[in-house]
């Protein structure tokens, strides 16, 4: 018999140092707002009342049927199982007469649609499912980090491509038929776009898909703040890449309940595609993940079918609409600029030109005036003159934010 004296003599317990993570991981860091919240946190810990409106988590319920439906099937003794990973039937019925009602899209809810765990769980999958290591994924600056450090950790090479103010953060097709895209496989676009507010237009959806067809190329267009408008009074027309002749051969879009139904904790996104590249991402799905909990699939599906036009309304356009004009107050406050006919649940401005450097700026509102936003440049080199202000916070907070940043800033 071997004595615990005697392993222990012959097998020392390895250093830390010994270990090394995956050569991925030397491509990537760890995501902003994840390693900025812990500092938030660590000074409200110390009492200092940080307001954040940095963070695009909308900060009120779901429709109040969405929680009942949640609660009465989770009592369900027998919905606790395991559920398809193409989603139950109700869900992606009621996915499709979504895509039908507000965006006159018409899609086969068995074949042509995808619940998802939330989009960051589609872009990994469907960069798994077309892209190989080495090949090309064009991704926007300014865009959202993921679409870049997910193509990282999969081994895809990124290419820029620039989006400016001067063109209203709309692609530049000049600029990318002179680039060369013969390894290209995927386009990411985001419209209404993320962090910019630039509004979709139909003529950009037009030229994506010709610009598709031309190179064979896929566009990803990820389109969840379409019901956010709060510089409108309504929420007509709404617009869907998917809208254009011939977008379903070479597009897939994804939407998402987190934003306009405010259910950003529930995880559930969807994509529309045609039936071959659904069935090319669930080869990858169906290896990652079993499904979403029952309960939560027939909430989600009952607020796609009976939220009514006046519930986004209230939810979408009135609600944001104040809001959004106290964190344009907070933007003159500041010296900054901005268009004010971008759309979305944040505000986008450009710094002063005597501000060297954008974190000069949002450093100072955040310790002098305890108000967290966001600096432009975490969304690529072309925000580096611009913040962004999250309208996700009551509107008394918003206030408050405006009181302490004139304080500081003696406006």
């Amino acid at each position: 018999m071997i004595m615990d004296t005697e392993l222990n003599a012959t097998h020392q317990p390895l250093p830390c140092g010994a270990f090394q993570p995956a050569d991925r991981l030397a491509n990537i860091q760890e995501y902003y707002f994840s390693r900025k919240l812990k500092e938030v946190a660590r000074l409200n810990a110390e009492g200092q009342d940080i307001i954040s409106l940095a963070i695009g988590s909308p900060d009120m319920p779901p429709s109040q049927r969405t929680i009942d439906v949640l609660c009465e099937e989770a009592r369900k003794a027998n919905g606790h199982g395991y559920q398809p990973t193409i989603g139950t039937p109700e869900l992606r019925t009621a996915m499709a007469a979504f895509y039908q009602r507000w965006y006159g899209v018409t899609l086969d809810p068995k074949t042509e649609i995808q619940p998802l765990i939330g989009s960051k769980e589609g872009i990994l999958h469907v960069t798994l499912a077309f892209v190989n290591p080495g090949e090309q994924v064009l991704v926007p600056n300014p865009g959202y980090p993921t679409y870049t450090a997910l193509s990282r950790l999969l081994g895809a090479e990124v290419v820029n491509y620039d989006l400016t103010e001067a063109n209203g953060w709309q692609p530049d097709f000049e600029a990318l038929e002179r680039m060369d895209l013969s390894r290209v496989k995927l386009m990411w676009t985001n419209y209404p776009h993320m962090p910019t507010g630039a509004p979709a237009r139909r003529e950009t959806y037009e030229r994506l898909v010709a610009f598709a067809q031309r190179h064979g190329i896929i566009i990803v267009n990820d389109n969840p703040y379409s019901f956010i408008r709060p510089n409108e009074e309504s929420l007509s027309p709404l617009l869907s890449i998917l809208q254009i002749p011939g977008a379903m051969d070479c597009c897939i879009e994804f939407n998402s309940m987190s934003k306009s139904f405010n259910m950003p904790g529930w995880r559930v996104g969807m994509l529309a595609t045609n039936a071959q590249f659904i069935q090319w991402i669930l080869k990858v799905k169906t290896n990652i993940d079993s499904g979403t909990f029952r309960a939560l699939q027939l909430a989600a599906a009952e607020a796609l079918t009976t939220n009514t036009d006046e519930w986004h309304i209230q939810s979408n356009v009135h609600t944001y609409k104040p809001r959004r004009a106290i964190a344009e107050e907070i933007m003159k406050a500041l010296g900054c600029t901005f268009d004010p006919h971008q759309t979305g649940m944040f505000l986008w401005g450009r710094i002063p030109d005597s501000i060297d450097n954008v974190e000069d700026l949002t450093e100072r509102v955040l310790h002098e005036a305890r108000v967290f936003i966001a600096p432009g440049f975490i969304f690529g080199s072309n925000g580096k003159r611009y913040i962004r202000i999250s309208l996700c916070a009551k509107e008394e907070q918003i206030q408050e934010a405006l009181a302490r940043i004139r304080d500081v800033f003696n406006v």
